[in-house]
């Protein structure tokens, strides 16, 4: 008893006290904390931006290899020739464009009737569609062309009930409709000595689809380049 008592009454130090009144942080450490948080943003805000862009290119072409896809899984299962095209919109006024960013697969033509909803009674019998708004599609370039040519591509990518491309795709035999997407807003392409990763989506006349990368030479070992 008589050591509690000497306990409580001996003197508390000034050291003791501020450690027990002290709360939070002052605001010199605030300030030097955000000071930090700031220089580290500044220092990833590049990377991150040029993350997001790469990631609406990826997710553009792999929206266009699944339509693709589709479309040769759909003309076996029907035993029946169904179409991919690229197309300018999705009005009662599309057309066909090789630079467009919708996609429309359908069994008939679409021209012109890319409004109707998928039926497979109503023409064009149309299977999927997608707008240019998917992944952020809006602001990228898509280009098709026949085996990088420069020669655009005349028409939709028809599939017959073999799964390979039909005599209406006008794609001569050994070559490869290609469809480029790159993000001109980003900056351009690994390739031609740029920043961004464009990607292309390659049909052989066979039927086969695969999707790559224009900045790594395809080999194998490095299967993901074109």
């Amino acid at each position: 008893m008589l050591i509690l008592q000497q306990l409580s009454t001996r003197p508390v130090s000034a050291t003791l006290l501020r450690a027990r009144t002290q709360r939070g942080i002052s605001l010199i450490e605030v300030v030097i904390g955000m000071v930090i948080v700031g220089m580290l943003f500044a220092l990833g805000a590049p990377s991150f931006f040029g993350w997001i862009q790469n990631s609406k290119i990826r997710t553009a072409a792999e929206g266009i290899q699944s339509g693709l896809q589709l479309a040769r899984a759909e003309a076996v299962r029907r035993n029946a020739t169904v179409q991919f095209a690229l197309v300018n919109d999705l009005t009662s006024s599309c057309a066909f464009s090789a630079t467009g960013t919708n996609w429309i697969v359908s069994q008939d033509d679409a021209t012109g009737k890319c409004n109707v909803d998928p039926d497979p009674t109503a023409a064009p019998r149309t299977v999927q569609k997608s707008t240019s708004a998917a992944g952020g599609a809006a602001s990228l370039t898509v280009s098709a062309s026949l085996s990088g040519t420069g020669v655009a591509l005349p028409n939709a990518i028809i599939f017959n009930g073999l799964g390979r491309l039909a005599a209406g795709s006008n794609i001569p035999a050994g070559s490869a409709a290609w469809i480029n997407i790159s993000n001109p807003t980003a900056g351009a392409c690994v390739a031609a000595s740029g920043s961004v990763r464009c990607m292309r989506v390659e049909v052989t006349t066979a039927g086969q689809i695969r999707m790559c990368d224009t900045a790594v030479a395809f080999s194998t070992t490095s299967p993901q380049g074109c």
